[in-house]
Parts: structure tokens; C-alpha cells; sequence
């Protein structure tokens, strides 16, 4: 059955019924009532018909009679008796099809009679007869019936698509769709372990690196400076999307890149709007005729917003006078804005929702307000964008509420100042069921004595990060470089951190798009100027860990520390790189990107010279388990992660002899999209080396960065097993590859017939496994037959012995006759 989606096809449907009621009334009697109950055809089944103890089941009852509109249900009756006889009993109304599921969890061995029920009922003027379905034998054993096995992470390099089959995967194709200014967390990644890197690209819009000649001591300019050059870039379902030009250039053009491969999917230069990513928006809609999500690249340019389809760069829909203030994600994806505002002298609540704004201001659920079907169109978005506008009963003005700091979706948004005078904070509820209630109001802290002599205005104090998990915000203040936790369930102080090291003072709190704090885990992370990082567990303020990023050089200038910025966390690791507000030319040498474990603050891995971040230009992202980022010494784009490998194995092209030693050889080699850059080609033309994950800091600085060959590269560990003739597999043993990818391996074989070598790289941190066979021979040794001593060889070593013991008697006669 087609379901209705919406007036216009339930009018039709309507009309034509009516019309064919018309024209049965030209060929039967009148009747004024309905003469009998219509038939009604009852039904149960459950999934799967045998199931085990414990295993849940899908009962699916319902009514095989037509419904008229999408919102019309049957109310059936299910009984499941067991094999007890007790009896249950539950009701429910089925969707527009007729039919409903629920789950049961059978919990005793037997067998379950099911049975569907419905009662007399009038719909639409017409009478349902009651009836009854037939019986279902649900038979449960003491064994599950087997489901869906799954499918294991994937252990070779991957990309995009992937197929919905693989559902297990969703853990580690996380996107970022937004420049997150109040958190840094991305969940749903596996966070790369190693420096490796899996392809460069430049960033397009300008020369990079080192000038040379006499600018010997300068840089091609970095695009830092409040320029944003890599600002405001997101990653979309793998694939990155960032701005070529800086803010300010005359000419703006997004660039979609692939992540996986590093190939540009498209470029384009728009004569509308600002020309600049501003976000994405992974949007999921679910209605009776259709399932998935929806996935935009917005552009912004003032008010007015474009959104663009991501696999080609087509613009979908744009919208005009969009409202300012923070974007958030509904539960479904939703960009949602809010505000407050004074009417009558009592404050209410605002809820702006771009899929309010694209539905013409209903709620009528259907596909086009998930823009399935906006091709080319423009939406007012003030006049039809807002979805909740709610009396809080707070009396007074919206600016008595102080500035709105921070909303959480379907929970509550979050109100205050923060002064010498102290704090005021104020809760109002965002729950469905109660929205715009106050959980608390004008909950006032007075300050302690110590904040008269600090700065409170301006952006280096202040509200710098919340948590709707742990229900806190953070204040810091930056003369004594304190952090105070306030409680976001009631309002009232929590606690205060030891001061930090003096150069932190310099870190902003809210004024740019790079955070110095992030809170996941259940804890308080941070990192400034000062090259400390600090873990504070988000319960109690205590200081759990420091980790301090020692510049071993002198290049740095405060106290030999390195400036940090957190750059993301996730997987439980946290990412860091070097950055400054201002930095002279010559840039200082070896600035770090470091990976810390989040829970230890133990060094995961550290690159010294590499992918050096912006204070103003933008921060590295991360996907689908790839970190892609800026580098600042070179202006390229990196990404950072796992990446393929190729194993090669060969053997002596003739047979060998059982008993006879060989070799076996091969090569370990990077397959990374990066190895095949023209230059990486010219300078390793038999390809670049795979190595251990504790030499590829140093190694991708020389392969990528033109450094040194450092001297200390180790390879990998690779396996050699052999598929021997009597049919078993026997491990031959393991060796390690060296710095040129090169390995091998000596074996003798015993038994005779034909082999099938294998060698096996069972994947790193750095790489995923790879494996190579070969086949040989090995032939018998040849037999070493026993030759006798021929009897004439004995006739004449008996003759000389017998002539010279004649010989001696002769000679002992003659001495003694003397």
C-alpha cells in the first residue's frame, strides 16, 4: 500500500473513493445503512518462529484491512501463553499498514501460543467485525537460533563508501562539521597512533616553505594573522572541505579532498555568497516512506546561508536572513539557534531550526523538510524558522539573564556573567516535555577578594568551557591563572584549580575558535602558552597530571617550552601541536605535535617539525579516523593516519635439494596515496620503505620534509610459513625487515615435494597487514651407493706383505751369520 504523505493526496484519494462510491450507486439499490459488519482478517507471527532461551523475539500482530491516512491505526489484542499456561496480555495500535512489532524475551523452554484478537470497532463510519487469528507456535529451545555474525573492524586500509552491511564500523567513521569552539571532543574515531602520514597536498593559494636567496631567514606567510586560511574546514563522510583563500582574498573557492586518497574531488568558486565553508550537517530523517540522512556543505555570507550537495559542490537550497548566534545539533541533526527575548516584561524562550524554516513553518514530518526535495529554492529564515517560542515566566528583560552561554539540545541552555563582583547563572529547561521551564534562576556566587584586582572583561577571562555530561562550566581568570567549576545542574560553586604555570596568562578563554581547554572523560584538559598540559578531574578540581613539552633546543622563548594548543581528543588520546600568536621569522625549529594518553598523560607519539598549527589559521580536524591538518612550516595539507602496505616474497627459481639451506626474500613497502606523489617517486624509485612505528617520526620528516636519512631506521617484524607437501603449515620463523623495506630469511627444507611460502606483516600502528606468497621445490637428495674393495686389490696387498716379510727374515739371517 502506498502510504499518504500529506493533504493534497489524502484529498485526492478521498475524491476518488467518493466518485467510485458515485458510481456504485448507479448499480445497486440505495441503501441508507450499512447492512452487515465488514470482515476483518486478524494475524500474529513471531521472528524467528524458534528461538532460545533469553533470545529476543519480534511478535508481529496487526490487522490485513485497509487504513486511510498515515496517522490511523488498529487497536489489536496479542495473548501469549507459555508453557505453564500462564497467560500475558498486551494491546497496541499498529501504523497505517495494519501492523506493529513488539519484542518478547521467552525465558522458559516449551512451547508459546500466540494469538491476535480484535474487537467490534467503526472507523470511518463503516463497522469491523471482532475476530480472532489463528494460533502461532512459538518453540523455544535451550540453543539461540544463530544471527547475524557482524563483521570484525577493518585490519586493511579502507574508505568510503561503506557498505551499510558493515554496521560494526560506525565506531570509527566519525565527521567534524563544525570549527567547535566550546569542545575539541570527536568520538567515534580510532585515533592514529604514529606520525605516519598518508598523502600531502599544498594548500593552493600561495608558495610555501622557506624562501631562500637573501629572505634566507623568512617563510612564505603562513595565513595565520586573523586570516583564517584553514579555518572553518570540516570533514563531511571522509572527505575534507576547506577554503582555499584566505578570509579576506577577493575570490573565494571551497576544495573537497578525499581523505582516504587525498585525491580533489571537485573545486569551485561561487558568484553567491561568501564562497567559505562555514559547516556540515549530517541530518537523519525517518517517516513512513523513507529512511537515511541527508548531508550538506553550508556556506554562509552574512544572514544568508547555501547549502551544497557534498559530492559535487551543486547548491540544494540557501535560506536568507538566517538569525545570529551559536549553531547546535538537534537530535537528528537539526541546525538549531537560540535567544531570548522580553515580552510584556516576562522573558521567553526561542528556538530557530533550519528544518522548520525548509517545511514552511509545519510540522508536517514529511521528507522536504530534510531538504529531499528543495532543489533551488530560497527560504526566509526568520519568518518561518522558529519552532519554540515559550513563556519561561521569568519577569524582567532577556538581558537581565545575562549573556546565553551555551545550549544543550533537548536538556537546557545555560545563562549568566561573570564580573568582579562575582557570578550569576541561570538554567532553562530544553526538555520536550517541560521546555522553557527554569531549573534555576539568578543563582548568584559573590566573588572572592582575590578577583578585585583581576581583569573580568575583555577575552582572556571568562566562561571557556562546559560540559553537558558532567553538568559544568569552567571560568578562568588569567592573572592568577586559576580555573573555578560551576555547577550547571544548580548553579552553585564546585572548586578551584592551583594556579598555573605565568605564561598561561596569555591563553585566551573565549575569544577565538582555538580553545586552550576541552573536557571529555570526565575530566579537564588544557594547554597554553606555558607548554604545560594539564589533566584536572572534573569532579573535584584535583590536578591528575601534568605533561611538559620540553623544547630541547632553545628555540622556544618561554621558560624552554614549547607554546601548545590542543588540537582534538578522542579514542583516549589527546592531540597537541606548537603554535604562537605572532611568530618572528625565522620560525623557530622542531615545534612538536604530540599524542598524550588521556588518562595517564604518558606519550603516546611526538613529531618534532611537523604539521606546526595556527593560532588564527585553523586547527587540524579529524575523521574517519585521519587527522587532517595545516603545517604551517611548509603550507601543506597533511593527513595523518593508518595507512596500506604491500609485502613481496620469492624464492630461488629453481628447485633445491632437501637439506640444502636457502633464502627467502622480500620487501616491506608504504603503499600510502602520499608514496605516489611525483617527487616522493624521483627520490625512492623502488618505493618508499615501511618502518617501525618508533622510527616514523623521523622517517616521515625525511620522506615528506627532504630531513635527513636518519641512521637508526628499523623495519618491521614480518612471519615466514611454509604450506609443506604432507599438508601441514609449519612456521618457519621471523625476521625483520631494514631501512630499505628489504628482508630475508634462511631455511632448509627436509622433506621433498612442492611448498607454498608465505610471508606475513601482521600490521602496526603505523600500517595495516599486508601478505605475499611464492611457490617452490624441493627435490630429493641423491643416494651415495657403498662400493666393496675388488678381492684382487686384497691378493696383492697379501703378495707384498708376504715379500716383505721374506725380505726381513733374509736380512735378520745375514745379520746373525755375521
Amino acid at each position: 500500500m502506498k502510504l499518504l504523505k500529506n493533504k493534497k493526496v489524502t484529498s485526492m484519494i478521498a475524491m476518488l473513493l467518493l466518485l467510485s462510491f458515485v458510481a456504485s450507486m448507479l448499480a445497486v439499490p440505495n441503501v441508507n445503512a450499512q447492512t452487515r459488519d465488514r470482515t476483518t482478517y486478524p494475524f500474529v507471527d513471531a521472528v524467528p518462529l524458534t528461538a532460545g532461551v533469553g533470545q529476543p523475539v519480534l511478535i508481529n500482530a496487526g490487522l490485513i484491512n485497509q487504513l486511510n491516512d498515515v496517522n490511523d491505526g488498529w487497536n489489536v489484542t496479542v495473548t501469549i501463553t507459555d508453557p505453564d499456561g500462564k497467560v500475558e496480555t498486551y494491546t497496541q495500535k499498529t501504523w497505517s499498514t495494519g501492523t506493529a512489532g513488539r519484542h518478547f524475551t521467552p525465558m522458559k523452554e516449551g512451547e508459546y501460543i500466540l494469538k491476535c484478537t480484535f474487537e467490534r470497532t467503526e472507523y470511518r463510519s463503516v463497522w469491523y467485525a471482532a475476530s480472532e487469528s489463528e494460533e502461532v507456535i512459538l518453540t523455544v529451545t535451550g540453543q539461540w537460533k544463530p544471527m547475524y555474525p557482524g563483521h570484525n573492524l577493518p585490519s586493511e586500509y579502507w574508505s568510503r563508501p561503506v557498505d551499510s552491511q558493515l554496521r560494526e564500523w560506525w565506531s570509527i567513521m566519525g565527521s567534524w562539521l563544525v570549527n567547535k569552539r566550546a569542545n575539541l571532543y570527536a568520538p567515534y574515531n580510532e585515533g592514529p597512533e604514529s606520525a605516519h602520514i598518508l598523502w600531502r597536498m599544498p594548500i593552493g593559494d600561495t608558495l610555501g616553505g622557506l624562501a631562500g636567496g637573501e629572505n634566507w631567514q623568512y617563510g612564505f606567510q603562513i595565513g595565520d594573522a586573523y586570516e583564517g586560511k584553514f579555518a572553518g574546514s570540516i570533514i563531511v563522510a571522509g572527505n575534507l572541505y576547506y577554503n582555499r583563500f584566505v578570509s579576506n582574498s577577493p575570490t573565494q573557492t571551497i576544495v573537497a579532498v578525499n581523505l582516504h586518497t587525498g585525491k580533489v574531488l571537485w573545486e569551485k568558486s561561487y558568484d553567491f555568497g561568501g564562497g567559505r565553508v562555514a559547516h556540515g550537517q549530517i541530518l537523519t530523517f525517518n517517516n513512513y516512506n523513507s529512511h537515511g540522512v541527508w548531508a550538506y556543505i553550508w556556506m554562509a555570507s552574512g544572514t544568508n546561508w547555501f547549502a551544497l550537495e557534498p559530492a559535487t559542490g551543486d547548491l540544494k537550497y540557501n535560506m536568507t536572513n538566517v538569525p545570529s548566534g551559536t549553531i547546535y545539533f538537534g537530535p537528528n541533526g537539526e541546525l538549531l539557534k537560540y535567544s531570548l527575548q522580553s515580552y510584556n516584561g516576562v522573558v521567553h524562550l526561542l528556538q530557530w531550526n533550519s528544518t522548520y524554516v525548509v517545511n514552511n513553518g509545519t510540522r508536517s514530518g514529511t521528507a522536504d523538510a530534510w531538504g529531499s526535495n528543495v532543489q533551488g529554492r530560497t527560504y526566509d529564515a526568520t519568518r518561518l524558522g522558529y519552532d519554540v517560542n515559550v513563556s519561561t515566566g521569568i519577569v524582567g528583560t532577556a538581558a537581565s539573564m545575562g549573556n546565553l552561554l551555551v545550549a544543550f539540545p533537548c536538556d537546557r541552555i545555560i545563562c549568566g556573567n561573570y564580573s568582579a563582583a562575582g557570578v550569576t547563572l541561570s538554567a532553562i529547561s530544553l526538555d520536550p516535555e517541560n521546555v522553557g521551564y527554569p531549573l534555576f534562576n539568578r543563582r548568584q556566587w559573590p566573588a572572592p577578594a582575590e578577583w578585585q584586582d583581576l581583569t573580568t572583561s575583555g577575552s582572556q577571562s571568562g566562561f571557556c568551557a562546559f560540559s553537558q555530561e558532567d553538568k559544568v562550566a569552567i571560568i578562568w581568570t588569567k592573572e592568577n591563572r586559576v580555573n573555578y567549576a560551576f555547577s550547571l545542574e544548580n548553579g552553585r560553586y564546585l572548586w578551584k584549580t592551583e594556579p598555573q604555570i605565568y605564561a598561561d596568562s596569555w591563553a585566551g578563554a573565549t575569544a577565538n575558535s582555538s580553545p586552550e581547554k576541552l573536557i571529555a572523560y570526565n575530566k579537564l584538559y588544557e594547554a597554553g602558552p606555558g607548554g604545560v598540559v594539564y589533566c584536572y578531574d572534573i569532579t573535584t578540581g584535583e590536578r591528575l597530571w601534568t605533561y611538559e613539552a620540553t623544547d630541547r633546543y632553545t628555540e622556544s622563548y618561554i621558560r624552554e617550552n614549547w607554546w601548545l594548543g590542543p588540537i582534538a581528543i578522542t579514542d583516549g588520546k589527546i592531540y597537541l601541536g606548537h603554535r604562537e600568536h605572532s611568530p618572528s621569522e625565522p620560525k623557530p625549529r622542531g615545534g612538536p605535535f604530540i599524542c598524550l594518553d588521556a588518562e595517564t598523560g604518558d606519550l603516546v607519539w611526538e613529531i618534532n617539525g611537523a604539521f606546526r598549527q595556527t593560532m588564527w589559521g585553523g586547527r587540524g580536524i579529524v575523521g574517519d579516523s585521519i587527522i587532517a591538518t595545516m603545517d604551517t612550516y611548509d603550507q601543506q595539507i597533511y593527513a595523518i593516519g593508518k595507512g596500506p602496505s604491500e609485502v613481496t616474497v620469492s624464492t630461488p627459481d629453481i628447485a633445491v635439494t632437501a637439506g640444502t639451506p636457502f633464502v627467502i626474500r622480500g620487501t616491506i613497502m608504504d603503499l600510502s596515496p602520499g608514496t605516489k606523489d611525483d617527487v616522493i617517486q624521483m627520490r625512492f624509485p623502488k618505493g618508499v620503505p615501511a618502518v617501525s612505528d618508533a622510527s616514523m617520526s623521523e622517517w616521515m620528516l625525511h620522506v615528506y620534509k627532504q630531513f635527513d636519512r636518519p641512521m637508526d631506521t628499523k623495519g618491521v617484524e614480518i612471519e615466514i610459513w611454509a604450506w609443506g607437501p604432507n599438508g601441514e603449515e609449519v612456521h618457519i620463523g621471523n625476521t625483520v625487515s631494514d631501512a630499505d623495506g628489504r628482508f630475508s630469511y634462511t631455511y632448509i627444507p627436509t622433506i621433498e615435494g612442492d611448498y607454498e611460502i608465505f610471508a606475513y606483516f601482521l600490521g602496526s600502528k603505523s600500517y595495516y597487514q599486508s601478505y605475499a606468497k611464492t611457490e617452490m621445490t624441493v627435490m630429493a637428495a641423491p643416494q651415495v651407493s657403498e662400493v666393496g674393495t675388488p678381492t684382487y686389490v686384497w691378493y696383492i696387498v697379501g703378495a707384498l706383505i708376504a715379500i716383505i716379510a721374506i725380505v726381513a727374515v733374509n736380512m735378520l739371517i745375514t745379520l746373525r751369520k755375521k
